[in-house]
Protein backbone atom coordinates (compact mmCIF):
# COMPACT_ATOMS: atom_id res chain seq x y z
CA UNK A 1 0.00 0.00 0.00
CA UNK A 2 1.63 3.23 -1.03
CA UNK A 3 0.72 6.58 1.59
CA UNK A 4 1.83 9.84 0.65
CA UNK A 5 3.71 12.19 3.48
CA UNK A 6 1.02 15.42 2.41
CA UNK A 7 2.78 17.38 5.14
CA UNK A 8 6.16 16.94 4.06
CA UNK A 9 5.02 17.80 0.55
CA UNK A 10 3.48 20.26 1.11
CA UNK A 11 6.33 22.09 2.96
CA UNK A 12 8.41 20.89 0.28
CA UNK A 13 5.99 22.86 -2.12
CA UNK A 14 5.88 25.78 0.24
CA UNK A 15 9.97 26.10 0.60
CA UNK A 16 10.08 25.77 -3.61
CA UNK A 17 7.23 28.46 -3.84
CA UNK A 18 9.01 30.70 -0.93
CA UNK A 19 12.10 30.12 -2.71
CA UNK A 20 10.55 31.33 -6.09
CA UNK A 21 9.10 34.75 -4.10
CA UNK A 22 12.06 35.28 -2.16
CA UNK A 23 14.41 35.12 -5.52
CA UNK A 24 11.80 37.14 -7.16
CA UNK A 25 11.79 39.93 -4.87
CA UNK A 26 15.29 39.83 -5.17
CA UNK A 27 15.73 40.41 -8.98
CA UNK A 28 13.07 43.02 -8.26
CA UNK A 29 15.12 44.80 -5.59
CA UNK A 30 18.43 44.82 -8.13
CA UNK A 31 16.46 46.00 -10.73
CA UNK A 32 14.74 49.20 -8.35
CA UNK A 33 18.55 49.76 -7.62
CA UNK A 34 19.47 49.67 -11.48
CA UNK A 35 16.33 51.71 -12.66
CA UNK A 36 16.08 55.54 -13.06
CA UNK A 37 13.53 57.43 -11.56
CA UNK A 38 10.51 58.09 -13.58
CA UNK A 39 11.13 61.68 -14.41
CA UNK A 40 9.53 63.56 -16.62
CA UNK A 41 11.75 66.58 -17.18
CA UNK A 42 16.10 66.23 -18.45
CA UNK A 43 16.12 67.82 -14.57
CA UNK A 44 13.97 67.89 -12.03
CA UNK A 45 14.20 70.01 -8.53
CA UNK A 46 13.29 68.31 -5.69
CA UNK A 47 13.69 70.09 -2.13
CA UNK A 48 14.46 67.63 1.39
CA UNK A 49 13.11 69.26 3.82
CA UNK A 50 14.37 70.19 6.93
CA UNK A 51 13.52 67.16 9.56
CA UNK A 52 12.68 65.11 6.31
CA UNK A 53 13.55 61.22 6.95
CA UNK A 54 14.60 58.06 4.65
CA UNK A 55 10.59 56.94 5.07
CA UNK A 56 9.33 60.43 4.80
CA UNK A 57 11.65 60.62 1.52
CA UNK A 58 10.47 57.15 0.35
CA UNK A 59 6.98 58.16 0.84
CA UNK A 60 7.25 61.24 -1.17
CA UNK A 61 8.93 59.56 -4.41
CA UNK A 62 6.37 56.77 -4.59
CA UNK A 63 3.21 59.46 -4.00
CA UNK A 64 4.98 61.35 -6.76
CA UNK A 65 5.49 58.14 -9.27
CA UNK A 66 9.23 58.26 -9.18
CA UNK A 67 9.52 54.65 -7.91
CA UNK A 68 6.94 51.70 -7.75
CA UNK A 69 7.91 50.71 -4.42
CA UNK A 70 8.84 52.68 -1.18
CA UNK A 71 10.10 49.69 0.94
CA UNK A 72 12.98 48.87 -1.35
CA UNK A 73 14.53 52.82 -0.51
CA UNK A 74 14.08 51.39 2.87
CA UNK A 75 15.51 48.13 2.66
CA UNK A 76 18.49 49.48 0.53
CA UNK A 77 18.71 52.33 3.60
CA UNK A 78 18.98 49.53 6.21
CA UNK A 79 21.46 47.53 4.11
CA UNK A 80 23.73 50.69 3.42
CA UNK A 81 25.31 52.31 6.74
CA UNK A 82 24.37 55.97 4.08
CA UNK A 83 24.19 58.60 6.90
CA UNK A 84 21.60 61.07 7.37
CA UNK A 85 20.33 63.13 4.06
CA UNK A 86 21.04 66.84 4.22
CA UNK A 87 17.87 69.30 3.62
CA UNK A 88 18.35 71.72 0.76
CA UNK A 89 17.42 72.68 -2.72
CA UNK A 90 18.68 69.75 -5.14
CA UNK A 91 18.78 69.06 -8.68
CA UNK A 92 18.14 65.79 -10.10
CA UNK A 93 19.26 64.98 -13.74
CA UNK A 94 16.65 62.68 -15.37
CA UNK A 95 18.33 59.13 -15.59
CA UNK A 96 19.34 59.31 -11.90
CA UNK A 97 18.30 55.82 -9.56
CA UNK A 98 16.96 56.57 -6.44
CA UNK A 99 20.49 55.23 -5.05
CA UNK A 100 22.45 58.31 -6.84
CA UNK A 101 19.37 60.22 -5.80
CA UNK A 102 19.86 59.42 -2.59
CA UNK A 103 23.60 59.70 -2.32
CA UNK A 104 22.71 63.28 -3.47
CA UNK A 105 20.78 64.20 -0.15
CA UNK A 106 23.54 62.37 2.18
CA UNK A 107 26.27 64.21 0.68
CA UNK A 108 24.46 67.63 0.59
CA UNK A 109 24.96 68.34 -3.06
CA UNK A 110 22.39 71.16 -3.20
CA UNK A 111 21.97 73.66 -5.81
CA UNK A 112 23.90 76.76 -5.54
CA UNK A 113 22.92 80.62 -5.13
CA UNK A 114 25.25 83.22 -5.25
CA UNK A 115 25.61 86.60 -3.95
CA UNK A 116 28.09 88.87 -4.79
CA UNK A 117 29.43 92.36 -2.43
CA UNK A 118 31.66 94.30 -4.72
CA UNK A 119 35.37 96.14 -3.24
CA UNK A 120 33.92 99.94 -1.89
CA UNK A 121 30.56 98.95 -1.43
CA UNK A 122 28.82 100.37 1.96
CA UNK A 123 27.22 98.35 4.49
CA UNK A 124 23.85 99.97 3.46
CA UNK A 125 24.66 98.71 -0.44
CA UNK A 126 25.22 95.35 0.88
CA UNK A 127 21.89 95.27 3.43
CA UNK A 128 20.14 96.33 -0.02
CA UNK A 129 21.75 93.59 -2.06
CA UNK A 130 21.40 91.08 0.55
CA UNK A 131 17.12 92.19 0.47
CA UNK A 132 16.65 91.95 -2.98
CA UNK A 133 18.00 88.68 -3.66
CA UNK A 134 14.81 86.49 -3.51
CA UNK A 135 16.64 82.97 -2.52
CA UNK A 136 17.64 84.57 0.97
CA UNK A 137 15.89 84.75 4.43
CA UNK A 138 15.18 87.88 5.68
CA UNK A 139 15.81 88.11 9.69
CA UNK A 140 17.04 91.36 9.83
CA UNK A 141 15.04 93.29 8.16
CA UNK A 142 13.92 96.84 9.89
CA UNK A 143 17.05 96.51 12.37
CA UNK A 144 19.55 99.45 12.80
CA UNK A 145 23.37 98.45 12.20
CA UNK A 146 23.97 98.05 16.06
CA UNK A 147 21.49 95.65 16.04
CA UNK A 148 22.45 93.84 13.66
CA UNK A 149 25.90 93.52 14.75
CA UNK A 150 24.71 92.53 18.16
CA UNK A 151 23.00 89.95 16.49
CA UNK A 152 26.36 88.97 15.12
CA UNK A 153 27.57 88.80 18.73
CA UNK A 154 29.97 91.86 17.89
CA UNK A 155 27.58 94.38 20.18
CA UNK A 156 30.25 97.41 20.16
CA UNK A 157 31.26 97.07 16.74
CA UNK A 158 30.37 99.75 13.54
CA UNK A 159 29.02 97.51 10.73
CA UNK A 160 31.15 100.23 8.42
CA UNK A 161 33.74 97.48 6.69
CA UNK A 162 33.56 94.34 8.72
CA UNK A 163 32.26 92.24 6.25
CA UNK A 164 34.65 90.89 3.23
CA UNK A 165 33.83 91.66 -0.56
CA UNK A 166 33.67 88.44 -2.79
CA UNK A 167 31.37 86.56 -4.15
CA UNK A 168 29.09 83.92 -1.76
CA UNK A 169 27.59 80.86 -2.36
CA UNK A 170 24.65 79.37 -0.30
CA UNK A 171 21.97 77.01 -0.13
CA UNK A 172 18.41 77.50 -0.07
CA UNK A 173 17.46 78.33 3.45
CA UNK A 174 20.54 80.54 3.96
CA UNK A 175 19.35 83.27 6.04
CA UNK A 176 20.90 87.16 5.81
CA UNK A 177 22.26 86.75 8.97
CA UNK A 178 24.24 83.50 8.43
CA UNK A 179 25.43 85.34 5.29
CA UNK A 180 26.59 88.50 7.17
CA UNK A 181 28.55 85.74 9.49
CA UNK A 182 30.32 84.11 7.22
CA UNK A 183 31.59 87.60 5.14
CA UNK A 184 32.63 88.82 8.89
CA UNK A 185 34.17 86.07 9.62
CA UNK A 186 36.23 85.96 6.31
CA UNK A 187 37.07 89.81 7.11
CA UNK A 188 38.24 88.96 10.08
CA UNK A 189 40.78 86.14 8.94
CA UNK A 190 41.87 88.12 6.25
CA UNK A 191 42.46 91.00 8.10
CA UNK A 192 44.78 89.52 10.84
CA UNK A 193 46.26 87.29 8.18
CA UNK A 194 47.39 90.74 6.59
CA UNK A 195 48.49 92.09 9.78
CA UNK A 196 50.27 89.47 11.25
CA UNK A 197 52.61 89.98 8.30
CA UNK A 198 52.69 93.37 7.70
CA UNK A 199 55.55 95.71 6.65
CA UNK A 200 57.78 97.03 9.93
CA UNK A 201 56.96 100.11 11.37
CA UNK A 202 53.69 101.34 10.41
CA UNK A 203 52.18 104.04 11.96
CA UNK A 204 49.06 102.10 12.51
CA UNK A 205 48.41 100.59 16.03
CA UNK A 206 46.08 97.89 15.15
CA UNK A 207 44.68 95.85 12.98
CA UNK A 208 41.25 98.11 12.97
CA UNK A 209 43.32 101.38 12.00
CA UNK A 210 44.69 99.18 9.15
CA UNK A 211 41.25 98.34 7.82
CA UNK A 212 40.37 101.65 8.12
CA UNK A 213 42.88 102.99 6.17
CA UNK A 214 42.51 99.75 3.48
CA UNK A 215 39.01 101.32 3.59
CA UNK A 216 39.68 104.97 2.09
CA UNK A 217 42.33 103.29 -0.33
CA UNK A 218 39.12 100.82 -1.91
CA UNK A 219 37.72 104.05 -2.54
CA UNK A 220 39.88 106.37 -3.70
CA UNK A 221 41.47 103.86 -6.81
CA UNK A 222 39.70 101.14 -8.95
CA UNK A 223 43.14 100.28 -10.49
CA UNK A 224 45.02 97.68 -8.87
CA UNK A 225 48.54 98.20 -9.47
CA UNK A 226 47.54 101.99 -7.89
CA UNK A 227 46.62 100.80 -4.11
CA UNK A 228 50.27 99.97 -2.64
CA UNK A 229 51.15 103.99 -4.00
CA UNK A 230 48.05 105.25 -2.70
CA UNK A 231 48.20 103.32 0.48
CA UNK A 232 51.85 104.57 0.61
CA UNK A 233 50.81 108.80 0.08
CA UNK A 234 48.49 108.34 2.71
CA UNK A 235 50.82 106.20 5.16
CA UNK A 236 53.43 109.42 4.01
CA UNK A 237 51.15 111.55 5.42
CA UNK A 238 50.40 110.02 8.71
CA UNK A 239 54.16 109.55 9.66
CA UNK A 240 54.25 113.46 8.51
CA UNK A 241 51.16 114.11 10.51
CA UNK A 242 49.81 116.03 7.59
CA UNK A 243 46.02 115.90 7.40
CA UNK A 244 44.85 112.71 4.84
CA UNK A 245 42.61 115.49 2.52
CA UNK A 246 40.38 112.61 0.89
CA UNK A 247 37.62 113.14 -0.91
CA UNK A 248 35.92 110.15 -0.23
CA UNK A 249 35.92 110.76 3.65
CA UNK A 250 34.15 114.30 2.92
CA UNK A 251 31.53 112.30 0.64
CA UNK A 252 31.01 109.47 3.72
CA UNK A 253 30.48 112.16 6.39
CA UNK A 254 27.71 114.19 4.13
CA UNK A 255 25.28 110.64 4.13
CA UNK A 256 22.32 111.38 2.18
CA UNK A 257 23.31 114.93 1.14
CA UNK A 258 25.78 113.78 -1.31
CA UNK A 259 24.40 114.35 -4.60
CA UNK A 260 27.53 113.42 -6.71
CA UNK A 261 29.55 116.85 -6.48
CA UNK A 262 31.76 118.17 -3.60
CA UNK A 263 31.77 122.12 -2.83
CA UNK A 264 34.26 124.43 -1.40
CA UNK A 265 32.10 124.51 1.43
CA UNK A 266 31.92 120.77 1.88
CA UNK A 267 35.74 120.50 2.34
CA UNK A 268 35.52 123.05 5.34
CA UNK A 269 32.83 121.16 6.86
CA UNK A 270 33.67 119.55 10.20
CA UNK A 271 32.38 116.25 10.25
CA UNK A 272 33.89 113.74 12.47
CA UNK A 273 34.83 112.35 8.50
CA UNK A 274 36.17 115.17 7.03
CA UNK A 275 39.83 114.98 6.83
CA UNK A 276 40.50 118.17 5.56
CA UNK A 277 39.82 119.33 9.05
CA UNK A 278 40.62 116.25 11.16
CA UNK A 279 44.36 114.55 11.41
CA UNK A 280 44.64 111.13 11.19
CA UNK A 281 42.14 108.53 10.23
CA UNK A 282 38.23 108.65 9.90
CA UNK A 283 36.39 107.19 13.53
CA UNK A 284 35.13 104.25 11.37
CA UNK A 285 36.11 102.58 7.79
CA UNK A 286 33.89 104.43 5.29
CA UNK A 287 33.89 101.24 3.14
CA UNK A 288 33.91 97.53 2.37
CA UNK A 289 38.15 97.07 1.42
CA UNK A 290 39.01 94.15 -0.31
CA UNK A 291 41.46 91.84 0.19
CA UNK A 292 44.03 93.53 -2.21
CA UNK A 293 43.29 97.13 -0.37
CA UNK A 294 44.37 95.52 3.17
CA UNK A 295 47.51 93.61 1.56
CA UNK A 296 48.49 97.39 0.07
CA UNK A 297 48.09 99.30 3.60
CA UNK A 298 50.06 96.72 5.10
CA UNK A 299 52.70 96.76 2.29
CA UNK A 300 52.36 100.32 0.94
CA UNK A 301 54.82 101.23 -1.73
CA UNK A 302 56.74 104.46 0.21
CA UNK A 303 58.57 106.55 -2.44
CA UNK A 304 58.13 110.10 -1.16
CA UNK A 305 54.57 111.11 -2.68
CA UNK A 306 52.71 113.51 -0.62
CA UNK A 307 49.95 114.23 -3.53
CA UNK A 308 48.31 112.50 -6.08
CA UNK A 309 45.64 113.70 -8.23
CA UNK A 310 43.01 111.67 -11.27
CA UNK A 311 44.05 111.92 -14.50
CA UNK A 312 40.75 112.13 -15.85
CA UNK A 313 41.47 110.36 -18.47
CA UNK A 314 38.89 107.49 -18.39
CA UNK A 315 41.44 104.87 -17.06
CA UNK A 316 40.98 106.17 -13.27
CA UNK A 317 44.55 106.16 -12.84
CA UNK A 318 46.63 109.03 -10.77
CA UNK A 319 49.24 111.49 -11.08
CA UNK A 320 51.32 111.28 -8.06
CA UNK A 321 54.00 114.35 -7.17
CA UNK A 322 56.53 114.69 -4.22
CA UNK A 323 55.84 118.37 -4.14
CA UNK A 324 52.80 120.66 -3.71
CA UNK A 325 54.11 122.28 -6.50
CA UNK A 326 53.85 119.68 -8.84
CA UNK A 327 51.01 118.32 -7.55
CA UNK A 328 49.82 122.08 -8.17
CA UNK A 329 50.58 121.75 -11.99
CA UNK A 330 49.32 118.06 -12.08
CA UNK A 331 45.25 119.57 -11.07
CA UNK A 332 46.13 122.30 -13.77
CA UNK A 333 47.16 119.63 -16.49
CA UNK A 334 44.83 116.98 -15.30
CA UNK A 335 41.93 118.83 -13.72
CA UNK A 336 41.68 122.30 -14.93
CA UNK A 337 42.37 121.53 -17.91
CA UNK A 338 44.45 124.91 -18.24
Amino acid sequence: MFTHDWPGEILGIGSIIASFVCAWFMMDYHDFTLSPLNLQQEQTFYEVKKGATLNTLATDFENKGWIKNRNYLKVYSRLNDIGSIKAGEYAIPQHTTAIEALDLFVKGQVILHQLTFIEGWTFQQMLEAINQHDKVIKTLSGLSGEEIMTRLGKKDLHPEGQFLPDTYKFGKGTTDLELLTNAHNALEQTLNDAWNNRAENLPLKTPYEALILASIVEKETGVGHERPLIAGVFITRLRKNMKLQTDPTVIYGMGDRYKGNIKRKHLREDTPYNTYVHKGLTPTPISMPGAAAINAVMHPKEEGYIFFVAKADGTGSHYFSKTLKEHNQAVRKYQLKK
